[in-house]
């Protein structure tokens, strides 16, 4: 047999073809080369154009990539030792933060795209925080599930098992893609203009197929909404997919882009419009349009958003276009329809029982208080689940979850099964729409314990008077803004105050904050009210002036928007209740 190498003219067959190009993209995968003409793969941001200097966590990244350290956290397990150094870092790439100087544990962020899961899943996701942590889960304002305080020798078997049960943790920390947000009634809404399950099924895996997506200059969210009445604050993305109905019927969406609000930013319309059909491309594009040339340097300048103030829009959408090798239709912000044909809102839309698509269908929306659900209500929610419905559950950005496909005879029946267990369907106009980050009980950011105060306030608020319209609460620990307390229509922002010549916790008081049609951010009314008596009596009053003070029917934005700050609090202030009334501790909730 001759040892003579072959013609290099000669061509592949179409098995050798089909060899050579999974080997290159394994080798691309790593950093390496391309098949197509054998280039190197193209370099990231900092590196393409003039050198910068790299912040801790770029370097950290170079040094080892994130998805690498698996080695390391089993070995970590296997010893049952904390992680150290860069690790801690790397680590929230698999999902993994470690809560120390709270707790010496770690939290572990699920990734649910979309928040479709199963009874099934949830049920084991209770088992594991039973087993291998705390024994609570959290249901999230991005349609997800954390799990707190896993011992560090827990961590690998924790992990095994939340695949094991179709779920994973791979990117959702650090410098990815986070959680994919959307409409979680997709599918099943009789109001929506497109089910976009199929559409976050697809990028997801897009993503988990792609090593790019897992090093960007900084976390980045994505959103889809394809319409009906549950909304999922697309415009608070860095990209925010938009359903619309065209002028010759068809859907398409509007792209946003650049949401931040802890940064006091929205998604801003970026001038161009998508079909279904493209809008993975699309968001994949911009999000690797983002990776090469994100700022590495700073990591307060490290989000989309000042990329594109950077470039501006138009140039933006140009890179866009080159990685797509199609252009984008341009329209205008007013060219685009608003859909005329939307329903009339409804109160807390995520709560009760809501007819779907689905003739003789409907999903129950559960109450969960500001997300926290006990073993035994993961339980009795999946086996309910079971029982009146298919076993599809979806997770909302109210931090609550829908049972999905229940014959609409039985959910009477459903809902009394929920009861039984300490679980209701309802809640007051007030307490419906809280929400509320983890808290200094669990994160070492929170400057005060936000679940048990938002819980507190809302028995409280509930025990001296019933609203008529909802009003949305946000209580968020921090400025790094979880829970978005610019967008409640009161928001909270935790602080420190001195209450009797001793420090304690306080919030900060916003108002007229909202998204969607009614997006709009909160002003600060009042700077480090003490949590407990003087914080509930200072709600109760502003609430008050709403209800003795508005127009007919006007909701708490409206009024509070119309009105100088100076107005609302000497309106505050004068049905602020006196004498005692009863005050409602920080609630004791399990968690």
């Amino acid at each position: 047999m001759s040892s003579k190498p072959p013609p290099t003219d000669h061509p592949f067959t179409g098995a050798q073809k089909q060899y050579l190009e999974g080997f290159f993209s394994g080798a691309q995968l790593r950093g390496g080369l391309r098949f197509g003409d054998v280039e190197p793969a193209p370099e990231r941001g900092p590196d393409a154009g003039p050198k910068v200097k790299l912040c801790k966590e770029e370097k950290l990244k170079l040094e080892l990539h994130p998805l690498d350290a698996y080695p390391e956290i089993r070995r970590k397990a296997q010893l049952a030792l904390p992680p150290e150094g860069g690790d801690i870092y790397r680590f929230k790439s698999n999902g993994l933060f470690w809560l120390a100087p709270v707790k010496d544990g770690y939290m572990c962020r699920l990734r649910i795209p979309g928040g479709w899961l199963t009874a099934a899943q949830l049920r084991e996701l209770g088992s594991i925080a039973g087993d291998l942590a705390s024994g609570f889960l959290q249901i999230t304002t991005r349609n997800n599930i954390q799990i707190r305080v896993i011992p560090p020798g827990n961590t690998t078997e924790l992990l095994r098992r939340v695949v094991g049960c179709g779920l994973h943790s791979r990117g959702a920390g650090a410098d990815n893609v986070r959680n994919l947000t959307a409409s979680p009634a997709a599918g099943l809404d009789p109001h929506e203009l497109i089910d976009v399950k199929p559409l976050v099924d697809d990028l997801q895996s897009v993503i988990m197929n792609d090593r790019e997506f897992y090093d960007l200059p900084r976390k980045f969210n994505i959103s889809f909404n394809g319409g009906g009445r549950i909304g999922v604050a697309e415009d608070t993305n860095d990209i925010g997919m938009r359903a619309f109905r065209d002028a010759d019927g068809s859907v398409r969406f509007q792209v946003l882009l650049g949401g931040v609000t802890g940064h006091r930013e929205w998604a801003e319309h970026s001038g161009a419009v998508c079909t279904p059909e493209q809008s993975v491309e699309v968001a994949a594009a911009m999000t690797k349009v983002f990776a090469r040339n994100g700022n590495r340097g700073s990591r307060g300048k490290a989000r989309l958003v000042y990329l594109l103030k950077d470039w501006g829009l138009d140039r933006f959408i140009a890179e866009t276009e080159s990685l797509l090798g199609f252009e984008l239709e341009r329209r205008p912000a007013g060219a685009v329809p608003v859909d005329a044909g939307a329903p009339p809102p409804v109160p807390h839309p995520h709560l009760g029982a809501h007819p779907q698509k689905q003739a003789g269908l409907c999903y129950l929306g559960v109450s969960t208080p500001v997300g926290v659900l006990q073993r035994d209500e993961v339980d009795a929610i999946a086996r309910v689940a079971e029982e009146f419905g298919s076993g599809d559950l979806r997770l909302t950005i109210f931090e609550s979850l829908l049972i999905t496909n229940i014959p609409a005879d039985r959910a009477g029946a459903a809902e009394a099964a929920l009861a039984r267990a300490g679980l209701s369907c309802k809640a007051s106009n007030f307490r419906g729409g809280t929400v509320a980050c983890t808290g200094n009980r669990y994160c070492k950011y929170s400057a005060a314990d936000t679940k048990g105060h938002a819980v507190a306030l809302g028995e409280f608020i509930d025990s001296q008077l019933e609203l008529d319209l909802p009003v949305n609460v946000h209580v968020t620990g921090c400025p790094h803004s979880c829970a978005q307390h610019y967008i409640g229509d009161i928001g909270l922002l935790a602080c420190k105050v001195e209450l009797d010549g001793a420090p304690a916790e306080g919030f900060h008081v916003f108002v007229g904050g909202g998204f969607g049609e009614h997006k709009n951010f909160g002003r600060q009314l009042f700077k480090a009210v003490p949590a407990g008596p003087a914080l509930q009596r200072r709600i109760l009053g502003l609430l008050r002036a709403y209800l003795a003070e508005r127009e007919r029917g006007q909701s708490f934005q409206s009024f509070s928007t119309g009105r100088e700050l100076g107005e609302l609090a000497s309106l505050t202030a004068a049905h602020e209740p006196g004498g005692d009334l009863p005050f409602v501790p920080a609630s004791t909730l399990r968690y």
